[in-house]
């Protein structure tokens, strides 16, 4: 989620405050389906400025519709590697961006031999138009094109996943749904929906009372409260060797989000804070460490 997503969310919080049982459902829709998606251009322009992308237009590509979760249509792109590999590894972008919001993270797995695995969150990029549900929808559209990549592609021997907040999200409601990958790497996820909604409010018990009402809202509109996206829930009974990494000045997601997931999972295991960076900026503020820590990571569980 970006800056411009926080701010609007902290003011749609303090009209909930003072109205709670009349914008229950204003607060849920806003939270369910707010925030204004990137479109590619928009979003490709946004790594232009920020980073060097000059190596992704050279790169051979594959684009198709993946089948999701009850048949939502995933647009997807595999960018392959210069070399011949059956590594790969699928990247989950942010809220509000779309497929080109993976690039950041492409190159250190391109560098490795990866073939990359793009691809749009349902209501985002190309995709149809829907609501966000936070892990629960968006991780069994993740187990689906787990599924399609292994039936599409004959010689993979390494697949695993990288995620980026919602996509964080995803990916680990995903691994309590799948243990069909090889490792899962997740960059500022949240370990329940909940607790980043409080950090709008400033009153605690107003907040709290606040959510509970909205999200029996939610419940009712969309079938699904914010006390049921929890994707720490996914890690319970994981094995799949998993890397967190956290902004260490993330005041949106807080880093205490990972450390609980670091704590839930079974499986092999790292941490890391990076230095200065906020949310969804590790990579950008410290871009040899965040590179440091995947490759030992992969080098460690031999992939």
């Amino acid at each position: 989620m970006r800056k411009g997503i926080a701010k609007t969310l902290f003011a749609a919080a303090g009209i909930l405050t003072a109205l709670t049982g009349v914008s229950g459902f204003g607060f849920a829709d806003f939270v369910m389906s707010g925030g204004k998606r990137q479109k590619l251009d928009e979003a490709r322009r946004w790594q232009e400025d920020h980073y060097d992308i000059s190596w992704y237009d050279g790169l051979q590509k594959e684009e198709y519709i993946a089948e999701g979760y009850e048949g939502y249509g995933l647009h997807t792109v595999l960018c392959k590697n210069p070399v011949e590999s059956g590594k790969y590894v699928i990247l989950t972008h942010g809220y509000t961006d779309n497929r080109f919001g993976s690039l950041k993270y492409m190159k250190i797995y391109l560098d490795r031999g990866y073939n990359c695995i793009v691809y749009d969150l349902r209501g985002h990029g190309e995709n149809e138009k829907t609501w966000t549900s936070y892990g629960v929808y968006e991780g069994r559209d993740l187990v689906r094109l787990i599924e399609d990549t292994r039936k599409r592609y004959d010689n993979i021997e390494v697949l695993g996943l990288h995620g980026e907040s919602l996509g964080s999200a995803a990916t680990i409601s995903a691994l309590g749904l799948t243990q069909d990958v090889d490792f899962a790497v997740c960059d500022c996820g949240f370990s329940d929906i909940w607790n980043v909604l409080m950090g709008a409010f400033p009153n605690e018990a107003i907040g709290s009372a606040a959510l509970r009402v909205s999200s029996l809202c939610a419940k009712q509109r969309y079938g699904i409260g914010f006390s049921e996206m929890t994707p720490i829930d996914g890690l319970q009974e994981n094995k799949v060797p998993l890397l967190l990494l956290h902004g260490e000045k993330d005041t949106f997601i807080l880093p205490d989000n990972s450390f609980r997931m670091y704590e839930m999972t079974e499986g092999y295991r790292e941490i890391h804070l990076i230095p200065g960076a906020s949310h969804a900026n590790s990579v950008l503020t410290e871009p040899a460490l965040y590179a440091k820590y995947v490759n030992s990571f992969l080098e460690e569980i031999g992939k």
